[in-house]
């Protein structure tokens, strides 16, 4: 098959899956989306790669150096998404102990712009990437190659289609709410609704470590969502376990997670920040406290304003873990690395005049793998602190 080609600024492919507006030779008559040939300052090929002249990131790379199946698309998509969904299944193991798990984490998997979670019998295919969207029956093929009679269902989230500039025709397939096991416990998901897919598949480790430290302790569980973190620590054993959340749709499906499972958690409808304030004024205190916002830095332009949330939030949470106690600390923003998110943290124990140690590191889950030459494949960064 015969590719269009797309000439680079230099003689060097640069570092990491993406090829910025800045380092391209911008050519005439390549279709945004198109699989292109990547060929550098002096003609020579050096991979393939997604093109959009509409995005800031001109090109994603697929493959680097040689010559690969990419010459042959649909062949090459299918291996590649077969390679991803072997890795979760045969090395992994993830379906042992969950229904919902991740098959393809984009960059991590040398498909950037292509996300595809597990849910049961239903795949939610999430595009970052034009290249990807019109590759869409291809992507479904290959899915369906490995589980054959699951619902695929395709999405573009409203931030992709200003970044790359398309609007989806039709993003198809809807389905019903169903139960499905995470850990031991059940939870109501409606895949591809809601925020991501439909569950935060990346912190399913997080949550049951965490979960097993809330033995017989006092837990409040911050920005809850569908209740993950809570209901683990109510599976554990946790002597009270209080869950907060400012959204009502989510905090409806935990409280149904909490009555399925007959866990008794408490559920609070409110702003964390006003909540942790009525906290302080009136001296409540948990020894586990876990904080898991939503992603509050969408890039650059935001990142400082982002840190300054996060300080502040942190600052909060501190101030409402007993003396002795943990604090479990999360954030999903790419853009802020993971030096600069402990320099926000201990600005945070200043500022609340506490002493914390890390106890440990935490990230996603081995389903989302990460690259080394891709800082942002290690987008999930957390910290458990103890907190003196």
């Amino acid at each position: 098959m015969t590719l269009p080609q797309v000439r680079l600024l230099t003689d060097r492919l640069p570092a990491g899956p993406w090829i910025f507006g800045r380092q391209v030779d911008e050519p005439s008559g390549v279709e945004n989306g198109a699989l292109v040939e990547i060929q550098d300052a002096s003609d020579r090929f050096v991979g393939h790669g997604l093109y959009n002249s509409s995005s800031d990131i001109r090109i994603r790379v697929l493959s680097r150096g040689r010559r690969s199946a990419w010459d042959r698309p649909v062949e090459a998509l299918r291996q590649m998404i077969a390679r991803s969904a072997r890795l979760r299944s045969k090395t992994l193991h993830m379906g042992d102990h969950s229904d919902m798990w991740r098959v393809v984490h984009a960059e991590g998997d040398d498909l950037p712009g292509l996300i595809v979670d597990r849910m049961g019998d239903c795949y939610v295919v999430e595009h970052h990437a034009l290249g990807f969207w019109r590759l869409r029956k291809e992507v479904e093929k290959a899915l369906l190659a490995i589980t054959e009679k699951a619902t695929v269902i395709h999405r573009v989230p409203k931030n992709v289609r200003n970044l790359e500039n398309f609007e989806p025709e039709d993003e198809g397939g809807t389905v019903e709410g169903r139960w499905l096991n995470e850990g031991g416990i059940s939870y109501p998901v409606i895949p591809g609704y809601g925020h991501k897919t439909g569950w935060f598949c990346d912190q399913r480790d997080n949550r049951q470590t965490i979960g097993a430290l809330c033995r017989g302790k006092v837990v409040l569980d911050l920005c809850c969502n569908a209740g993950g973190f809570a209901l683990q620590a109510a599976k554990h054993g946790a002597h009270s376990v209080t869950a907060v959340d400012l959204d009502e749709d989510v905090l409806e499906r935990a409280k149904m997670a909490a009555e399925k499972n007959q866990f008794a958690v408490t559920f609070e409808h409110e702003d964390i920040f006003h909540n942790l304030r009525r906290r302080a004024h009136e001296g409540q205190r948990a020894e586990v406290v876990i904080l898991d916002p939503h992603k509050l830095i969408r890039g650059r332009s935001s990142l400082e304003e982002g840190k300054e949330k996060y300080l502040d939030m942190n600052a909060l949470a501190l101030g409402a873990v007993s003396q002795g106690g943990l604090l479990a600390t999360y954030s999903c923003s790419g853009a802020l690395d993971l030096p600069s998110f402990l320099g926000v943290i201990f600005q945070a124990a200043r500022r609340a005049e506490r002493t914390v140690k890390i106890l440990a590191i935490q990230g996603a889950g081995p389903d989302h793998p990460q690259r080394p030459d891709f800082p942002r494949s290690r987008y999930l960064k957390g910290a458990l602190l103890f907190v003196d």
